[in-house]
C-alpha cells in the first residue's frame, strides 16, 4: 500500500494515510528538544500529536496508531505485528477507538517504528493531543443486514478531509467523531463530539441524522441532535463547521473542562447552535472552498481477490507458542489448542460469529482478551485474512477483530487455526468479554491496575457459565480513572478505579455503577452504587446478576434491569462488601490486582486518555 495521503476512497483498496515527510520532522524536532532549543511543554504538544504519549515511567513512551474505521489489510497486520516485537513487549493493544497502540517503547525506537508503519500507510499523525481523534465507525458496515447504507466510506473521506486539516491540530482539546449505519449503535455515536447516523429515503438519498457534543469522563453527556436529517454530501460542512466554533469560543485554558460539550453547556444548546449556523454560513460564502468530492458510493461486493492456501494449524500453533512475549506489565497467555472439539466449535458460532446480508458469507469475531494481540498473533490474522476474508480485518469498540466475508463452509476451518493461534476464545458477545483500559500498568493518570481487574473477572466469568447464561448481554468494562478510556460509564455494569486510606495505608478500590448502555434515544449513563475494594468486585458482579435473576421482569435483559431498578436495591446488595476497617482487612487488599507489591497510587499530568 503507498503511503500516499489522497482524497479518494478506494474502498478495499484505498490508500494510505501517511507522510514520511512528517517523520523525518519528528526527528529533527526531537533534537531541538534534546539540545534544549525546545521547553518540555513544547516537546511534549508536538509529539501528543504525532501519537507519542509519556507513560508514568519516564524513561519509555506509548506509540498510539491511528486506524480509520479500524480497518487493516494484510501488509499493516505485519507491520503492525514487526512494531509489537522489535521495539515494544512483543504485542500490541487494542484500543476502544479501534486503534492499536504500543506501550514501554524508546523514545528513540519510535522514529523506526513510524517509518516501518509508514511503508505500509499507517499513521500516527493526530492519533492523540488536541485533534481530531481516530474517525470510528461500525465494523459491520456494508454487509449488516439492517443497516441503512455502508457508512465507510463517507467515515473514510471525512478522515481524509479532516487529517492535517488546519483545524485538527489546533483545538481546545480532543475531538472525536463516530459513523453508525445500523438500527443498534455499535459505533457508540451519541458518547462522540459528532455522531453521524446514516438514513436512507425512500427514494435513495442518503442523509445523516447528526448528533453533537457527546462525551463521558466528569461530565457525561449524551449527543443533542443538530440534523434529523442532513444530505450525505454536506458532511464535510457540518463537521468543519462544528470544528470552527469549538475552536473559535473553547476553553484553552482548564484542561478538566474544554471538550465541546462543556462549551455547549456553558453557552446553553440555543446559543451553541446560533453560532454553528454562523460558521456554516461562512463556509458557504467563502470563495474557492474545495472539498472532496462523495461520488455515487457503489455497495460492498463479495472479493475478487484470489484466496490465498491458510497455513496449517500446526504451523500457526509452531509459531504463537515460541513468540517471546516480555514486560513489565500484564502480560497476554497465548494457549495454542490444536485439538478441538466440536461442542467448542458450536459455541464460537453461537457467539462469535453472525451472517452476513450478503448470502453466503459469515462475520466471524475473533476476541482477544483486554485488547492484547501478539506480533506472531498479528501475523497469523492477515493470513487467514488472505485466506479466508476479503484479505482485510477490523478492529471493533470491544477491542476484538472481525473478520468480514467468510464463507460458512470455511468457518470449521478459520476457527481451527484461530484455535491454533491462542485466539480461538467463544464468548464475544457475552458479559465475559470485558473491556478494560491500559490502567495503572502505564496511564500517568491511572489510580489502579483496572487490566488487573479485568482478568480476574474474564476469568471468574469463564469459570461460572450459569452467571454468563443468566445474564448474557451484561456489559462489563473498566477504566482506572475517571476519564473512562475503558467506557465503564455506559456499562451495565462499569468499575471505576479510586482509592481509599483503611488504617493509614492505601487501598485499591472501585466505583460500582449500574445501568449505563447506549440504545435508540441516546447514551444512559450509570449509576454509582458502591465503593468496593478490588478484590471483592467479582463477588459484586454475582451478587448483582443474582438480585437480577431474581427481580428482573420476563423478557427484561440485566443493563435494562440494572437501569430501572431502584439504587436502593442495588446498594443494600452490595452493602457488606462496601464496608472495610482496618481489623477486616487482609494484607491481600492492599495489594492492587495484577502487581506483586504494596499499593502505592500515584497520579501524575495526564497524556493517556483515548
Amino acid at each position: 500500500m503507498p503511503a500516499v495521503d489522497d482524497a479518494r476512497t478506494l474502498g478495499r483498496a484505498r490508500l494510505g494515510f501517511a507522510d514520511a515527510r512528517e517523520i523525518q520532522e519528528f526527528v529533527e524536532t526531537l533534537e531541538r528538544y534534546e539540545r534544549g532549543e525546545l521547553t518540555p511543554d513544547q516537546w511534549r504538544a508536538f509529539r501528543l500529536l504525532r501519537g507519542t504519549y509519556g507513560q508514568r515511567q519516564p524513561e519509555v513512551s506509548m506509540l498510539r496508531v491511528k486506524i480509520p474505521q479500524g480497518v487493516l489489510d494484510g501488509a499493516q497486520l505485519r507491520a503492525l505485528a514487526e512494531v509489537a516485537d522489535r521495539w515494544s513487549r512483543g504485542f500490541g493493544h487494542i484500543t476502544t477507538r479501534q486503534n492499536l497502540q504500543f506501550h514501554f517503547m524508546q523514545l528513540h525506537d519510535v522514529e523506526k517504528a513510524m517509518r516501518r508503519l509508514a511503508e505500509a500507510g499507517l499513521t500516527t499523525r493526530e492519533a492523540c493531543g488536541n485533534s481530531v481523534r481516530n474517525v470510528t465507525a461500525c465494523p459491520y458496515a456494508g454487509v449488516a443486514p439492517d443497516e441503512a447504507f455502508d457508512v465507510t466510506p463517507y467515515a473514510e473521506a471525512l478522515t481524509r478531509f479532516l487529517l492535517r486539516h488546519p483545524l485538527s491540530s489546533t483545538l481546545p482539546r480532543k475531538f472525536k467523531i463516530a459513523f453508525e449505519g445500523c438500527s443498534q449503535d455499535h459505533a457508540l455515536t451519541a458518547i462522540n463530539d459528532i455522531g453521524f447516523r446514516a438514513l436512507a429515503s425512500p427514494t435513495g438519498e442518503r442523509n445523516f441524522r447528526i448528533t453533537a457534543g457527546g462525551g463521558t469522563a466528569i461530565l457525561c453527556a449524551s449527543g443533542t441532535v443538530l440534523f434529523e436529517s442532513l444530505p450525505a454530501s454536506r458532511i464535510f460542512d457540518a463537521a468543519e463547521a462544528l470544528l470552527r466554533v469549538f475552536q473559535r469560543l473553547g476553553d484553552y485554558q482548564h484542561r478538566q473542562r474544554n471538550r465541546m460539550k462543556f462549551l455547549i453547556r456553558s453557552m446553553g444548546w440555543e446559543a451553541f447552535r446560533a453560532e454553528f449556523e454562523r460558521a456554516l454560513a461562512e463556509l458557504g460564502a467563502e470563495a474557492g472552498r474545495a472539498t472532496p468530492g462523495l461520488d455515487a458510493v457503489l455497495e460492498e461486493t463479495p472479493p475478487d481477490r484470489p484466496r490465498l492456501a491458510p497455513p496449517a494449524p500446526e504451523s500457526v500453533a509452531a509459531r504463537v507458542g515460541a513468540a517471546p512475549l516480555r514486560g513489565p506489565g500484564i502480560v497476554p497467555s497465548a494457549r495454542p489448542i490444536l485439538d478441538v472439539t466440536d461442542a467448542a466449535y458450536t459455541r464460537w458460532v453461537e457467539t462469535n460469529v453472525r451472517p452476513q446480508k450478503q448470502q453466503g458469507y459469515a462475520l466471524a469475531t475473533v476476541s482477544a482478551p483486554l485488547g492484547d494481540v501478539s506480533g506472531a498473533q498479528l501475523r497469523v490474522l492477515a493470513e487467514l485474512a488472505e485466506a479466508y476474508g476479503d484479505g482485510n480485518v477490523r478492529t471493533t469498540l470491544e477491542q476484538d477483530i472481525l473478520f468480514r466475508w467468510v464463507r460458512q463452509s470455511d468457518l470449521p476451518a478459520l476457527y481451527a487455526r484461530l484455535s491454533a493461534a491462542g485466539l480461538g476464545r467463544a464468548e464475544a458477545d457475552t458479559s465475559t468479554n470485558v473491556t478494560s483500559c491500559p490502567g495503572a500498568e502505564a496511564c500517568r493518570l491511572a489510580v489502579t491496575q483496572s487490566r488487573g481487574l479485568g482478568r480476574l473477572l474474564a476469568e471468574q466469568l469463564a469459570s461460572r457459565p450459569d452467571l454468563v447464561a443468566a445474564a448474557p448481554d451484561l456489559k462489563l468494562k473498566i477504566s482506572g480513572c475517571p476519564n473512562g478510556c475503558g467506557q465503564h460509564h455506559i456499562a451495565g455494569l462499569g468499575f471505576q478505579g479510586s482509592l481509599r486510606r483503611v488504617g493509614g495505608r492505601a487501598l485499591p478500590q472501585y466505583f460500582v455503577m449500574v445501568g449505563g448502555g447506549v440504545d435508540s434515544q441516546g447514551a444512559h449513563f450509570g449509576r454509582t452504587a458502591a465503593k468496593i475494594p478490588a478484590r471483592r468486585v467479582p463477588e459484586a458482579v454475582e451478587r448483582l446478576i443474582a438480585l437480577y435473576t431474581r427481580e428482573g421482569q420476563d423478557g427484561e435483559s440485566a443493563a435494562t434491569f440494572l437501569r430501572r431498578v431502584e439504587l436502593t436495591r442495588v446498594k443494600a446488595a452490595l452493602a457488606d462488601l462496601e464496608s472495610l476497617d482496618e481489623g477486616d482487612a487482609a494484607p491481600q487488599d492492599f495489594v492492587d490486582l495484577g502487581e506483586d507489591k504494596a499499593f502505592e497510587p500515584e497520579t501524575l499530568s495526564g497524556e493517556c486518555s483515548a
